[in-house]
């Protein structure tokens, strides 16, 4: 029973361990990459932050339509000879007052800036969300790019270790060589010298290599990247026979698809409508106002009169020609204890609403100016867009020239392999049996590894190639969805 509990505990540490091996040399694909990148890259979340703005102003100018409201509240203290605000008499006491207020205004007629500035937030989001795609459509090229990158240095690695295979056996087998007399020494010492520098090509190799992991792997935003690798897929094909479509289909289709034209098209609108808005500033505006008012005060209140009995009368003037005073009842006031306030509130309440007109006379040039600014932008973001459209056929044609110019040279360097290939059989044949020194072999075994190095890097230049004018033709890696 012992046992068999510490063969279960051994098999499951075995299988952990299986399953963390399996994780840590999980091997992504190129579309993987790419939709990792998507979601991840820092660069892309910061244009999304962006479109979320473009939804905030969109919601600020929702809100030039509706009116403004605002309340105010206040409660002050008088202390000494003061005014009582609710029956206006001077007196020397200390008293409370409350007031509570609400203010409203509505734009009537603005000379349609309010409408145009909506617009122009709508039109804001669309170049926003463009903007997001063309960043996607950037970092998915970047993300291939670095992608066939790694598969060119895991290549280059691949047929520097080959070569030192082989050259491993050829310094074993000349030592036995020289060791029998059948080769001079000299011969030894030259393959001991090549067997070293393909060691250290290996560590050249094997050092670009993990670079070129590297900047993946941060490109990616990838925090664990100690044993990222990727998917060796070496084949050369054309999935989507591209290089079948003319330049002018491929330029034709991009018109319609490319992102940096439809965002050239929206700035044009956007300047339109700052135009408009500019504009709109020369016109009379018309707006509404409602104000609502009440108070209350905590001083004692008049509830009455009576004569005054010490001193009952006051002179007030003369009778002209007589020269007889003129005499007037004095009284005081009785004082009572103020109303509730709410009743105050009730009471003391008042109404005002109206309508204001404002027309533009003279500003110092300011709306002019501004007209004139806005249709500087306009004339630039024309050009801008024409520009746009003239760099994207310019850009389609060499795209496809050097697609089809990669094509040519990777099917030139494949033949050139073939043939150094068969140059370095035969010498060696020749090498085996004594008629052709090391010196000359070696040469021959130098022009066959340049050969495969050309085919490894005219082949992913020419997959490269073939993904930019994929992504010319509307053929993302990935489909692209703004969120």
């Amino acid at each position: 029973m012992k046992i068999n509990k510490y063969n279960s505990l051994v098999f499951a540490l075995l299988f952990a361990f299986g399953l963390s091996g399996q994780a840590q040399t999980k091997q992504w694909t190129l579309e993987e990459c790419v939709r990792y990148a998507l979601e991840n890259n820092i660069t892309i979340k910061l244009t999304e932050l962006d479109v979320k703005n473009a939804v905030i102003d969109k919601r600020g100018a929702f809100g030039s339509y509706l009116p403004t409201v605002s309340g105010n509240a206040s409660h002050s203290w008088n202390v000494g000879l003061n005014q009582d605000v609710t029956t206006g008499l001077l007196r020397n006491q200390t008293t409370q007052y409350s007031s509570v207020g609400l203010n409203a205004g509505v734009d009537i007629y603005k000379g349609l800036q309010n409408q145009n500035t909506y617009r122009r937030a709508k039109l804001s989001i669309i170049a926003s969300q463009y903007q997001l795609v063309k960043m996607q459509e950037d970092i998915s090229l970047n993300v291939a790019s670095a992608f066939l990158q790694i598969l060119s240095n895991k290549e280059d690695l691949k047929v520097k270790k080959e070569q030192l295979a082989i050259d491993e056996k050829r310094y074993a087998r000349s030592e036995e060589m020289v060791n029998a007399g059948t080769i001079p020494r000299g011969d030894l010492f030259d393959l001991k010298a090549t067997v070293a520098t393909d060691r250290q090509n290996i560590t050249v190799s094997e050092n670009n290599l993990l670079i070129s992991k590297l900047s993946l792997a941060q490109l990616l935003q990838l925090k664990e990247f100690a044993d990222f690798d990727v998917v060796d897929d070496t084949e050369v094909k054309d999935e989507n026979n591209i290089m079948a479509q003319s330049p002018i289909d491929i330029y034709n289709k991009a018109k319609e698809t490319r992102t940096e034209l439809k965002l050239a098209q929206t700035n044009l609108e956007i300047a339109e409508k700052n135009v408009a808005i500019a504009k709109g500033a020369y016109q009379p505006t018309l707006s509404g106002f409602y104000s609502f008012t009440t108070r209350a005060s905590y001083s004692d209140v008049v509830t009455g009169a009576t004569p005054n009995l010490n001193n009952p009368t006051s002179q007030i003037g003369f009778v002209e020609g007589t020269n007889q005073a003129v005499l007037e009842n004095n009284f005081t006031p009785i004082l009572g204890a103020p109303q509730p306030v709410f009743d105050q509130f009730s009471d003391n309440k008042g109404h005002s609403f109206g309508l204001q007109l404002s027309v533009p006379i003279f500003n110092g040039f300011s709306v002019r100016n501004n007209v004139e600014r806005s249709k500087v932008s306009l004339e630039k973001s024309k050009i801008d867009l024409e520009q746009k459209s003239l760099d994207l056929q310019r850009n389609v044609y060499t795209a496809f020239t050097d697609a089809k110019g990669a094509l040519n040279t990777y099917e030139s360097s494949t033949i050139t392999l073939e043939a150094r290939q068969q140059a370095y059989n035969y010498a060696k044949e020749k090498y085996d049996v004594g008629l052709m020194n090391s010196f000359d072999f070696t040469q021959a075994q130098t022009l066959l590894t340049n050969a495969q190095s050309d085919v490894i890097r005219t082949k992913y230049d020419y997959m490269f190639k073939i993904k930019i004018l994929e992504f010319y033709f509307g053929i993302p890696i990935v489909p692209i969805i703004t969120k």
